[in-house]
C-alpha cells in the first residue's frame, strides 16, 4: 500500500468529457520526506514513514528533533506510516528522500482519503442519526418534532442498552472515504483533484492511500 500526506485546500467542480458537472476536492499532496524506513529484519514488517508540513523547532519535542535530524530534514507537523509500500518505489523511498504526488499517483487512479470530520458539538438524534422525529401535532403532542421518542427500556431491562442511538457529541471522528478517482494532477504545484468530498475542514490534514 502506497500513499502520501496532504492538506485539503477546498472544493470545486469540473465538467467531465461527457458534459457532467463533477464535484471534486483539491488536495495539496506533499512534498513529503521519508523520515524512517522499516524492514522485516529489524522491525518485523516493511513500512515507510513519511512526514509533511513545516513545524517550529521550539514547539517540537527533543526526541522528534533528533528523529528528523537523522533523516536530514527540518521538524514536520504530520508523521504517518505506510505499511508495505509498493515495490515499484524501491530506491525512491530511502531515508531523507522527498516523495511527491506525481511519483505516487497517476490520473485515473482510485484512492482512499482519510481525515478527521468536522466537529459539530452536541447534536440531537435527527441530525446525528437521521431520525424522523416523533411526528406531527396529533394525539395531543406538541414541541416534540425532533425528539427521540421511547427507547424501550421499561421494567425490563430496567437500563439503557449500550450503543443506543441517542443525542451526543457529533463529529471529530476519523473517517475514511474509499474509491475517489484522481481526475487531475498538477505535479509542479503538488496538487491533486479527486472526485467527491473529503472529510475535514479546509487546511486539515488528509492521508491518501492507493
Amino acid at each position: 500500500m502506497s500513499g502520501i500526506i496532504g492538506k485539503k485546500v477546498g472544493m470545486t467542480s469540473i465538467f467531465s468529457a461527457d458534459g457532467r458537472n463533477v464535484a471534486c476536492t483539491l488536495i495539496e499532496a506533499g512534498p513529503c520526506v521519508v523520515t524512517q524506513v522499516k524492514n522485516v529484519e529489524t522491525d518485523g514488517y516493511n513500512a515507510v514513514q513519511l512526514a509533511y508540513g513545516e513545524r517550529k523547532e521550539k514547539n517540537t519535542p527533543k526526541p522528534l528533533i533528533g528523529h528528523f535530524k537523522k533523516a536530514g530534514t527540518t521538524p514536520k507537523q504530520k508523521v504517518v506510516e505506510f505499511r508495505d509500500f509498493r515495490v515499484e518505489f524501491e530506491g525512491q523511498v530511502d531515508l531523507g528522500k522527498t516523495v511527491e504526488a506525481g511519483q505516487v499517483f497517476v490520473e485515473g487512479d482510485f484512492v482512499d482519503a482519510i481525515g478527521t470530520s468536522k466537529g459539530k458539538g452536541f447534536q440531537g438524534v435527527v441530525k446525528r442519526h437521521g431520525f424522523g422525529g416523533v411526528g406531527g401535532q396529533t394525539h395531543g403532542q406538541h414541541n416534540r418534532q425532533r425528539h427521540p421518542g421511547s427507547i424501550g427500556a421499561c421494567s425490563w431491562p430496567s437500563r439503557v442498552f449500550k450503543g443506543m442511538r441517542m443525542a451526543g457529541r457529533m463529529g471529530g471522528d476519523r473517517v475514511k472515504v474509499i474509491n475517489l478517482k484522481v481526475l487531475k494532477i498538477y505535479p509542479e504545484k503538488n496538487l491533486l483533484l479527486v472526485s467527491g468530498s473529503v472529510p475535514g475542514p479546509k487546511n486539515s490534514f488528509v492521508i491518501l492511500e492507493k
